[in-house]
């Protein structure tokens, strides 16, 4: 059911207009969309002239038509995949209908390789039963009308679609399904990745030269129009590939990453202490952060190294660590035995540039700066 509360059509600053909101979740197209629209509405009209006699100029609408539904099919097909994802507890961010399709924007991994395929193989399913809807709707209908070349058109698109996406290489639907199961077999989601992106390569490269294949085998003058979305498809499944074994370089640096490694020791601080008495004190102790805790000793802030590095040396007798400090949230607590993705989910979920670090029974363990955590995953 779609959520109209927002009010009408919005355009983002990357020229995405919102449409739509569905399980709360934004629908939005991108420019490239009415370029792909407008081709599709333009080559199909050929298609609808020689299909249905008489239909004169209202060829344009009927396949201006076609590529409105077929594009609500690649919607359809979008939201399996959100619908699955939301219902694992996965939030999505929205939903994008682009130049080569659609994406549903997962905000985090699935916890296993059972529902990282399950969110991966719902829309291809989709698809091919909208597929199959497509084909028994125009069984029913007379030949030769537009309702008939309507349904025969979609369900060869929704075929195509749930078939190419099932092709297993990433960014590929298929390519997540191998993922999985690679994953599940090896017990390392980073090596499913590995082995799904290199085989998505693979496809990027197959797709790029099978118009020059086919022109081959049929005998017959290459196609400009393939090749140009030969190129484009294969430039997007390469891309896709590519930063898919980027991210699984990442995973391989995550096991470990625990934030009581990075923490840095800190010292607790009353809120009108001055900066300069309080980095004394920090020095003395060997501390390199500073938590302002109330009259009762309970933090309540943490003074912001870039605050601290701002502030001019003669200025800091006066500047209490107070001014300085940020209002300690909930979320900027970090338990100090998280690790991983476990810990990444949590600072993502919270952003802030220090984090309170404690331990299992609420004990202070000390500061964990955000710059710390991007350093120590670059160097690894």
């Amino acid at each position: 059911m779609a959520d109209q509360r927002n009010g009408p059509s919005r355009r983002s600053s990357d020229g995405r207009i919102v449409i739509a909101r569905i399980f709360g979740v934004p629908v939005d197209v991108t420019p490239t969309w009415f370029l792909v629209a407008g081709l599709i509405t333009y080559g199909f009209a050929a298609t609808v002239e020689s299909r249905v006699p008489g239909v004169g100029q209202w060829k344009y609408a009927v396949s201006l038509g076609f590529a409105l539904l077929l594009y609500a099919s690649v919607l359809v097909h979008e939201l399996s995949h959100t619908a699955v994802a939301l219902r694992a507890g996965l939030p999505v961010r929205r939903i994008s209908l682009h130049l080569l399709g659609g994406v549903s924007e997962i905000e985090k991994p699935a916890k296993t390789p059972g529902r990282e395929a399950g969110i991966a193989a719902a829309g291809p399913a989709v698809s091919l039963v909208l597929a199959g809807i497509g084909y028994f709707v125009a069984e029913l209908l007379e030949p030769g009308t537009v309702a008939e070349l309507l349904a025969r058109a979609l369900m060869i698109s929704n075929l195509v679609v749930g078939v190419f996406n099932m092709l297993p290489g990433l960014p590929l639907d298929g390519g997540r399904v191998l993922s999985a199961g690679v994953w599940r077999v090896t017990g390392r989601r980073h090596t499913g990745t590995v082995v799904a992106a290199w085989i998505g390569r693979v496809v990027a490269v197959v797709v790029l030269v099978l118009p020059f294949l086919l022109s081959v085998a049929r005998d017959r003058p290459l196609d400009l129009v393939d090749v140009i979305w030969g190129a484009l498809v294969g430039a997007y499944i390469w891309v896709g590939a590519s930063q898919s074994l980027q991210y699984a370089g990442f995973q391989s640096r995550l096991p470990g990453l625990t934030a009581r490694a990075l923490t840095r020791r800190a010292i607790p601080v009353a809120a009108d202490l001055p900066l300069a008495e309080a980095l004394r004190q920090a020095h003395e102790a060997g501390a390199q952060a500073l938590v302002v805790v109330s009259t009762g000793g309970e933090p309540v802030g943490l003074v912001i190294e870039a605050a601290v590095e701002a502030t001019p040396i003669e200025r800091r007798p006066w500047v209490p660590v107070s001014d300085l400090s940020r209002r300690l949230e909930p979320g900027h607590r970090v338990g100090a035995d998280l690790s991983g993705e476990e810990l990444i989910e949590v600072l993502t979920g919270q952003p802030a540039s220090e984090y309170l670090v404690v331990e299992a029974n609420g004990d202070i363990y000390g500061v964990l700066a955000t710059a710390d955590v991007e350093r120590a995953l670059t160097r690894a």
